[in-house]
């Protein structure tokens, strides 16, 4: 399997970019490419359009990736490091950003079948629990919980509430060091991949989406899974070590332009929120 690029010895912020291919009506209207990726040297290169002479505009990133890079490569070179740093105690955050309709939820959640097109979200899970399965046992416990919320018209819902018209409130406490946090959100205790899973797919389902012109299932709201890893290790001398840490897996709604979505009523409202 790919290497992570990326060191995991580093406290750092790191930006990736990633480019889908054409879609079908993209082909139907004769659309062109005119993205340029160059994962070797980390650049995107846009030609002008037409018959401009103006020479490509070039942009550098941490790491691109094409339209031909597979799930399991975007995410063993960008995510896993991730998620085994979260194993330590430490706290981290994947998150998509983009104009909507190009692919940041099909990157995060990718799809269930066949399982070589599952996004970063799912495969997060399996790499947690094959690594809990490794070394849980002989003094080392772990304690796994899951929540889920979305950020929709600038409210705060709760997505593994059965009551869909839920509302919450953002809080903060700096007396104990948890900062901000939000108030009455659910949290499971989840033991296997497949009960993540399961808490994912109720939580989409209540998850806010519409169609527009450039994107039949457009994200309308902001979502964040967030996993926290608590582990307890009783060492030899008999004390204990506990840490604990965060992965927040956030898909963000595209940003668009109301003349390219023709987004009108609740989608313009939306629209106006998201951006």
């Amino acid at each position: 399997a790919p290497q992570s690029v990326m060191p995991k010895s580093e406290e750092t912020v790191r930006v990736v970019v990633r480019c889908r291919p054409l879609n079908s009506t993209e082909k139907t209207d004769g659309r062109e490419k005119i993205v340029d990726m160059d994962p070797t040297m980390g650049s995107v290169s846009l030609k002008p359009t037409g018959n401009s002479a103006e020479p490509p505009k070039t942009f550098t990133f941490d790491q691109v990736y094409n339209d031909k890079t597979a799930q399991e490569t975007l995410y063993q070179q960008t995510a896993a490091h991730i998620v085994d740093s979260v194993l330590e105690g430490f706290n981290g955050t994947i998150f998509a950003y983009g104009q909507t309709g190009t692919g940041k939820t099909f990157t995060m959640e990718g799809v269930n079948e066949p399982p070589e097109l599952r996004g970063i979200i799912p495969r997060a899970f399996n790499q947690i629990f094959e690594r809990i399965a490794v070394r849980a046992g002989e003094g080392m416990e772990f304690l796994v919980r899951a929540s889920y919320l979305e950020i929709y018209n600038e409210e705060i819902r709760d997505l593994l509430n059965k009551s869909t018209a839920n509302k919450l409130e953002l809080k903060e406490d700096p007396s104990s060091g948890s900062g901000v946090y939000v108030k009455d959100l659910t949290s499971y205790v989840v033991k296997t991949t497949r009960e993540c899973d399961k808490l994912r797919d109720f939580g989409a389902k209540n998850r806010h989406v519409g169609a527009t012109a450039m994107n039949q299932d457009s994200s309308r709201s902001h979502s964040i899974y967030t996993i926290t890893v608590e582990s307890c290790e009783t060492r030899a001398d008999g004390t204990t070590a506990i840490r604990m840490g965060k992965l927040n897996l956030v898909d963000l709604a595209g940003s668009e332009r109301q003349s390219k979505t023709q987004a009108t009523g609740d989608r313009l409202k939306e629209a106006t929120k998201i951006n």
